[in-house]
């Protein structure tokens, strides 16, 4: 009988409940989102290139990491400097045809070797969607929009590698991991 009052915990009293802590995912390529925590974000993330397009569009890619998995994921932001919104992202979709339904994406990236002569398109999911940014039907003036794009890894030998994206200049840049 003692173990059985024991085991009811009669007499204890309740233990406040812990507050929850609530976290803000971080996307890749978003360094300036909050930490889970609440506090301060990191320092501002490295830039490994920065190139611009048209009408006051910025791009700038903040990582390029080789994963376990056998590919490469691009991270960075797009930020609109000019005036006006920039509606014109149809062209980074690419000229590939979007049966999808995925909308507005950045799936016409590509990373090309050079020294291996090979070209790389952004990965596709089993339902064909990319594995990349995908919804940007606009970008308001001022305004930065973070973006990721992942690509089959070239050989572990390829360290220097060339990012394209429709509407922008080449950037080069150096594959980390």
């Amino acid at each position: 009988m003692a173990l059985t009052l024991a085991g009811c915990g009669g007499g204890e009293k309740a233990k406040p409940a812990e507050p929850q802590k609530t976290s803000t995912a971080q996307s890749p390529g978003n360094p300036s989102a909050p930490t889970p925590d609440g506090g301060q974000s990191p320092a501002p993330a490295p830039v490994l290139a920065t190139v611009n397009g048209e009408s006051g569009i910025v791009l700038t890619i903040n990582t390029v990491t080789r994963d376990a998995g056998g590919f490469v994921t691009v991270n960075g932001q797009i930020k609109n400097t000019g005036s006006q919104q920039f509606v014109k992202t149809s062209a980074w979709r690419g000229a590939e045809r979007d049966l999808t339904g995925s909308g507005e994406s950045v799936a016409g990236a590509t990373l090309v070797d050079k020294a291996g002569k090979k070209r790389y398109y952004v990965l596709r999911d089993t339902d064909g969607r990319c594995l990349c940014t995908t919804g940007v039907a606009g970008i308001d003036a001022g305004a930065t929009v973070p973006f990721f794009a992942q690509f089959p890894a070239p050989p572990t030998t390829t360290a220097d590698v060339e990012f394209s994206l429709p509407t922008f200049a080449t950037a080069a840049i150096k594959i980390s991991g």
